[in-house]
């Protein structure tokens, strides 16, 4: 049997930085067969020489230069990748990366996703909502395209209590409004129903909620003020969501979350998942 394929999706917040800070060794040491990356917030130069020869790179810029910024980086090269996005007058530049892969006789499709973090009564918010609402419509799509497909990345939303530390406070706050769960509970189910995370919604299973259950977190996001990382004060944003057939095929899931404050080299951790093809 073929070892399984590694799957790591990171928003680095900043690639250049997250290598100052130690993102190399880690990388080094993880064995990743795919990489998806979110607010790169760098040039595709700067990509090709952080990570080396080794990796095929594809790298959908933002439009505002230093701003937002996804990319995928793979052992194996890309058989097409695709970054249309929504309605023509939306502007997703840097904020949805398609690649299909032939593993192992096998077609997988990845999806690096970076959404809006938004604010509540600004045209931040609207562009999110925008965003959320081109990320169902394509779902379905990206589904009929090919049944091996994931989409992971920087969501942006805590989709039920569970996934956020301090949920009460925030509940009138950009990341965790009622209107934005909503759409997760468009993609995989409503909380509260019979198939939550086993069919409901349009399908999508998230893995972190398979394999942890019902436990709070494991978060993906600590703020850098105070001790919310020390006190483990965190949000779950960051996520891979699989079609069923591929969920099927997910044998190991883990948030990288570091030793220490220091030893940190993005405010994310890394969602690692193998997949048995």
């Amino acid at each position: 049997m073929p070892r399984p394929l590694r799957i790591a999706s990171v928003n680095v917040n900043g690639i250049r930085a997250a290598f100052r800070n130690g993102m190399g060794p880690w990388l080094d040491g993880r064995d990743v067969d795919i990489l998806a990356l979110q607010e790169v917030r760098a040039e595709t130069s700067h990509l090709e020489e952080l990570l080396g020869d080794e990796w095929d790179i594809l790298h959908d810029a933002a439009t505002a230069k230093g701003r937002a910024g996804v990319a995928i980086a793979s052992r194996r090269k890309a058989s097409i990748h695709r970054v249309t996005f929504g309605a023509d007058d939306f502007d997703s530049a840097g904020r949805w990366l398609e690649a299909d892969y032939e593993v192992d006789g096998s077609i997988v499709t990845v999806v690096s996703a970076y959404v809006h973090s938004g604010e509540v009564g600004s045209p931040k918010q609207v562009e999110k909502f925008k965003f959320l609402e081109a990320f169902a419509e394509r779902l379905p799509a990206l589904a009929e395209h090919n049944p091996l497909a994931v989409v992971m990345g920087d969501f942006n939303v805590g989709h039920r209590k569970l996934d956020i530390k301090n949920w009460r406070g925030n509940q009138k706050k950009a990341g965790f409004l009622p209107e934005e769960r909503a759409y997760l509970d468009r993609f995989i189910g409503a909380e509260d129903a019979d198939d939550y995370n086993r069919g409901g919604g349009l399908g999508w299973v998230d893995l972190g909620r398979r394999f942890h259950g019902e436990v709070e977190g494991p978060y993906t996001w600590w703020s850098n003020r105070g001790q919310a990382f020390d006190n483990d004060t965190g949000w779950r944003i960051d996520y891979q969501l699989a079609t069923p057939a591929l969920a099927e095929k997910a044998v190991a899931y883990t948030v990288d979350r570091a030793a220490s404050y220091a030893e940190r080299w993005s405010d994310h951790a890394p969602v690692v998942v193998d997949y048995q093809l």
